[in-house]
């Protein structure tokens, strides 16, 4: 380091610090233990309702008033009796198994299963690949 100038310290004291407590940290149990005991002010602060849920379930509000009087009872559409006996008869004709024509149309035997015992949500797109695996027409008899 030729050529700088003389070097010279600087004996300034360096004051280090930790960040002042956030929220979180001044409602730690153990600092407003400390603060008790060193005397410092301690402001309590008690919150209406808190640690309750009296406000959710004290009023009933609109909705749920409404749906308390909703008479209208709603369900899935099933599958048709109909057609249900369409693709028990076909399968039976064919001399397939709910199995056998599961894997023949790529869906599970469950789904065959609740088409027949008239459980399942008709789907039109299920349908159409029964009525091509069984070569029977199955909707249209409404």
């Amino acid at each position: 380091m030729s050529g700088v100038g003389p070097i010279t310290q600087d004996w300034e004291p360096v004051v280090i610090r930790k960040k002042a407590p956030n929220a979180a940290a001044k409602k730690d149990q153990k600092v407003v233990n400390a603060a008790r005991r060193s005397g410092a002010d301690i402001e309590i602060i008690k919150k209406s309702n808190a640690g309750s849920n009296k406000a959710a379930s004290s009023s009933t509000s609109l909705n749920t008033r409404k749906l308390d009087e909703e008479t209208e009872n709603l369900t899935h559409e099933r599958v048709p009796t109909e057609l249900k006996k369409a693709i028990m008869q076909a399968r039976m004709d064919k001399k397939l198994t709910q199995a056998q024509l599961a894997q023949l149309i790529n869906e599970k035997p469950q789904i065959i299963q609740e088409y027949e015992s008239g459980k399942a949500i008709p789907n039109q797109q299920i349908i159409g690949k029964l009525e091509r695996a069984l070569g029977a027409k199955l909707r249209g008899k409404k």
